[in-house]
């Protein structure tokens, strides 16, 4: 397990406390380092692994936001403060369509929560830090370079995510920090994006407006208490206006139906789909999780109508030990 004195972000990247109007130590000191197992029989373990480890963030006394895909399918959580003081936690609560997790102190952290701000009053050409366990010395002076639509391949869609640059090299859970000091996402990936004829990496953020609605129900039930997406257990990429599968999630439905890597989903329900959020859009419009979603699909020369009985994916995952 990495600690946190084994890598440092580059000096001309780190933010300084002269830059901003809010007590950025202070702020700084609510995100916290998170480690997390997973049982080699969980679902998730053979995408994930099973030791992640990144950040968190304190929102509520003892309650940690995170990026779900560290701590699904935890059986156990460590969070470290930034003074070596290492406390354990439960795998609270996650929800697959923002991407957020929860993580509940099961000692006391004595961290300051960190106020939520408003991710939509965010601009582009904001100047924001990236935050991660351990100050600023594992933080990163970054800006907004843009605000817009993401579609993940594991069936994720956000409408509006935000981008950041530099990117933060240990994104996963990290802070981001509006020029108030108020938490305005969680980070979620680092992508390249091409700009000027260079390759440049960025941060893709979660808003934190996101949470809101949902966080009284991922506290009291670990989960939206809302009828469950459908879910196939495909992951797709686009390629030329095409959606295109590129793995098959093992005993997921798209296995139990026989689909291939390199199908094309032509059209979902008889309406074409040229992109993985129109796909999506169209799938999930059919209702929620346990509906048939009939697939036009071309392999190999071959166009053929199949129909996927959906789940709801958490039904797969297993669910944390509780302590």
């Amino acid at each position: 397990m990495s600690t946190l004195t084994e890598w440092r972000v580059p000096p001309a990247n780190q933010p300084r406390t002269s830059d901003y109007g809010f007590d950025l130590d202070r702020a700084l000191g609510s995100v916290v380092g998170l480690h997390a197992i997973i049982p080699p029989d969980a679902f998730s373990a053979e995408t994930l692994g099973t030791e992640r480890a990144g950040n968190g963030v304190v929102i509520d006394d003892g309650l940690v936001l995170t990026i779900g895909y560290l701590i699904t399918e935890a059986e156990s959580v460590w969070l470290h403060r930034a003074d070596g003081r290492v406390v354990e936690g439960h795998a609270l609560g996650f929800d697959s369509e923002t991407g957020f997790g929860l993580v509940q102190a099961l000692g006391r952290l004595d961290i300051a929560p960190l106020p939520l701000g408003s991710s939509a009053a965010t601009r582009i050409g904001d100047r924001v830090v990236v935050g991660g366990a351990g100050g600023r010395t594992r933080s990163v002076a970054s800006q907004i370079v843009a605000k817009q639509e993401f579609a993940g391949y594991w069936e994720y869609l956000l409408d509006e995510a935000i981008f950041t640059c530099p990117a933060h090299p240990n994104w996963g859970g990290t802070a981001l920090l509006n020029e108030r000091g108020e938490l305005i996402g969680i980070g979620s990936l680092q992508l390249e994006r091409e700009r000027d004829g260079k390759a440049e990496h960025v941060n893709m953020i979660v808003p934190i407006d996101l949470l809101k609605p949902i966080l009284e129900d991922l506290r009291k039930f670990g989960r939206v208490n809302k009828a469950a997406r459908p879910w196939l257990g495909l992951f797709s990429t686009e390629i030329d206006n095409r959606v295109v599968v590129i793995g098959i999630s093992a005993n997921g439905p798209a296995a139990r139906a026989e689909l291939k890597t390199g199908d094309v989903i032509l059209a979902v329900d008889g309406d074409k789909v040229t992109s993985q959020s129109a796909f999506y859009r169209k799938m999930w419009a059919l209702g929620a999780a346990g509906v048939d979603v009939p697939l036009t699909v071309h392999h190999e020369g071959v166009t053929f109508d199949v129909t996927v009985t959906s789940t709801d994916r958490f039904k797969l995952l297993k669910a944390p030990k509780l302590h």
